[in-house]
């Protein structure tokens, strides 16, 4: 295969994967780097590599517009970087010393998750009681409010301490196989310290780009950015992202969600076999 044909083949998939995960909300680096690896024979290290440079990208536009209107936890999202970013840069460390073989294991983990997530759903929509709740500790000052049609409303953030280490694990997933982790960090801010659910998903958006840039910097150093497989991925899952989310709200989201889970089953189930076959 020529170079003009695998940039070509590589940009047309990139673009596929940032639209569907614009539209599952999982992001475009789940489907991309098992793609790369499945189709196109690419390391699993150079896939995570480039997907992460990806991951920068798309969640930099929408982060900016997300602070702007006022729905992100700029403060929650700082303080969390704090484990997502100790947590990438293990996972990144880690990318580097394990076996190929078992990051596809892994992946394939992640992909049945993922799967699940999308048929579930990221969060239960659930606004956060406004009464009289335990507060988190006055000196993090992580309460706020975000914006409602009744006008601001605020939160209590609760069980810190519990978000904090499921971000670590976000992050350590994040630098280990190159992906956002974003379903994961939502999960870690809506259900376990009550965060509203838009907040969740804004401010994950925010701390995803901090998150994989991080990886991206232990992946730099260790050699495995190729620019001419990365380029492609990037310039294919922006535009594939903005796309997917100017045509998510004329879709029916639910059939979406039960042919992707299907796709996602199917992409882990060939990952478990190239880990356990050692065809990586």
């Amino acid at each position: 295969m020529s170079a003009f044909v695998f940039t070509g083949l590589v940009t047309l998939v990139a673009v596929a994967a940032g639209f569907v995960g614009s539209l599952t909300g999982l992001g475009g680096g789940v489907i991309i780097v098992p793609l790369l690896i499945l189709c196109f024979g690419v390391d699993i290290r150079y896939a995570a590599g480039a997907s992460l440079l990806s991951v920068i990208a798309t969640s930099s536009g929408a982060a900016a517009a997300y602070v702007k209107e006022g729905y992100s936890n700029i403060r929650i999202a700082m303080f969390l970087e704090i484990a997502t970013t100790t947590g990438a840069l293990v996972g990144a460390s880690l990318a580097a010393r394990l076996n190929a073989s078992w990051i596809a294991m892994v992946f394939g983990f992640v992909l049945v998750g993922s799967a699940w997530l999308t048929v579930r759903g990221h969060g239960s929509q659930r606004i956060a009681p406004t009464g009289d709740q335990r507060p988190s500790p006055s000196r993090l000052r992580l309460d706020s409010s975000y914006p409602s049609a009744h006008g601001p409303r605020p939160y209590h953030v609760q069980r810190v301490p519990w978000g904090f280490s499921v971000m670590f694990l976000a992050g350590g997933l994040s630098g280990l196989l190159g992906i956002g982790s974003g379903a994961l960090k939502v999960i870690g801010m809506d259900g376990v310290m009550r965060v509203p659910f838009k907040v969740s998903t804004t401010t994950s958006n925010f701390m995803i780009g901090v998150t994989a840039a991080a990886s991206a910097g232990v992946y730099v150093s260790r050699g495995y950015l190729d620019p001419r497989l990365a380029l492609p991925v990037v310039l294919g899952v922006l535009p594939g992202a903005l796309v997917g989310a100017t045509v998510l709200p004329r879709i029916r989201a639910w059939k979406l969600r039960k042919a992707f889970s299907v796709v996602v089953l199917l992409l882990s189930v060939e990952m478990f076999y190239k880990g356990i076959r050692g065809g990586l």
